[in-house]
């Protein structure tokens, strides 16, 4: 990995000039919430300006524009001599401004499922290969426990990152494209001066996270709290309504449907992103149901996150960005419900 600086103006243009070619995603705030805080989301803008990079936490991920809510994954055309298929990989060069290092660590942890697994998914390959990632340190907010989930830092995954040391950015180069982009901008060599900075910074950033998570044994926890009455406790406050896994940047699980045009000539199946929480996650053909409890669900949504992931691939799908906590209508907290099983651990040995 090398390392540079770039102006704040510099960086703007270099902004400016990615914006004539490609589709530019960054933090934008669209609305207020209740207490008048801005509501930030990943939105194509159109001009720097609308960049917001002092932005906090954005109410979803970007990961939806690696996996859409929705997306046509097949059409079918019927004539007299049969049926032919179309699909369409192809994807339009996209730049996302902005990605915090939890969100980041997200989308790695994706490629693990989509790219490496033994089915990978060519939808997702081909927009994560025609995007270019700049990421962009940040300050935690009090509920955040990215850090405690060692997604604080991230040390791959993304072309550039940034962090704002005063008057100009310190930048990690993690591709050549990034490397041949950045010098057309006077980029300039790292000083001393840069790395105290730097430094000063990135001490400030982990002196500020406030709130701690300890997932030391949680996957074994978990296995000895399976039948706990912790779950039936957040369980049956669950509204099953899948907030929580729509804002996850982690949240991968989807569902399949597929519809014809009235001529019957061609037809759509199509792939919806879906959560293991709402009710009929789990039914299947004959009106049976293998979760019909929402604490059912809701504690295999944490197996997921907590153990079946660690057995996986040795690291929790969880990156402690505390979406789903915000997002739930019901306040159930990942961080009260892991709190919760250790103390009911400790009560009973």
């Amino acid at each position: 990995m090398l390392f540079k600086t770039i102006t704040k103006e510099n960086f703007k243009k270099m902004v400016e000039a990615l914006l004539e070619e490609n589709e530019v995603i960054g933090p934008k705030s669209r609305d207020q919430n209740t207490e008048g805080n801005k509501i930030y989301r990943f939105l194509k803008i159109n001009s720097f300006e609308e960049l917001e990079m002092d932005y906090t936490r954005s109410y979803s991920s970007p990961k939806n524009y690696f996996l859409p809510f929705k997306e046509d994954i097949a059409t079918y055309h019927f004539n007299d001599k049969g049926w032919e298929q179309e699909i369409q990989y192809t994807t339009h060069p996209r730049v996302i401004i902005g990605m915090r290092a939890c969100d980041i660590n997200a989308l790695l942890k994706l490629d693990q499922v989509m790219l490496k697994s033994v089915y990978p998914n060519p939808h997702y390959f081909a927009r994560r290969r025609n995007t270019m990632i700049i990421g962009l340190d940040h300050e935690p907010l009090e509920d955040c426990f990215c850090r405690s989930m060692n997604t604080d830092t991230v040390f791959h995954g993304f072309d550039l990152f940034l962090t704002d040391i005063g008057d100009r950015y310190f930048v990690a180069i993690n591709s050549d494209t990034a490397y041949i982009i950045l010098n057309k901008f006077n980029a300039k060599e790292v000083t001393e001066e840069d790395q105290e900075r730097f430094k000063t910074v990135k001490k400030q950033i982990e002196s500020k996270f406030k709130t701690q998570v300890d997932i030391t044994i949680l996957p074994e926890l978990m296995d000895l709290e399976f039948e706990s009455e912790v779950w039936k406790k957040w369980g049956d406050k669950c509204l099953s309504c899948g907030s929580c896994a729509m804002v996850c940047p982690t949240c991968y699980c989807y569902g399949i449907e597929e519809d014809t045009d009235l001529s019957f000539s061609k037809a759509t199946k199509r792939k919806f992103l879906y959560s293991c929480n709402l009710l009929d996650f789990a039914a299947v053909a004959g009106g049976h149901n293998f979760r019909p409890d929402a604490h059912t669900r809701l504690k295999y949504r944490y197996y997921h996150q907590f153990r079946g992931f660690v057995e996986a691939f040795n690291q929790s799908l969880c990156v402690g960005c505390n979406r789903c906590g915000k997002a739930c209508p019901a306040g159930i907290n990942p961080k009260a419900v892991i709190d919760d099983l250790i103390r009911t651990e400790k009560n009973e040995h």
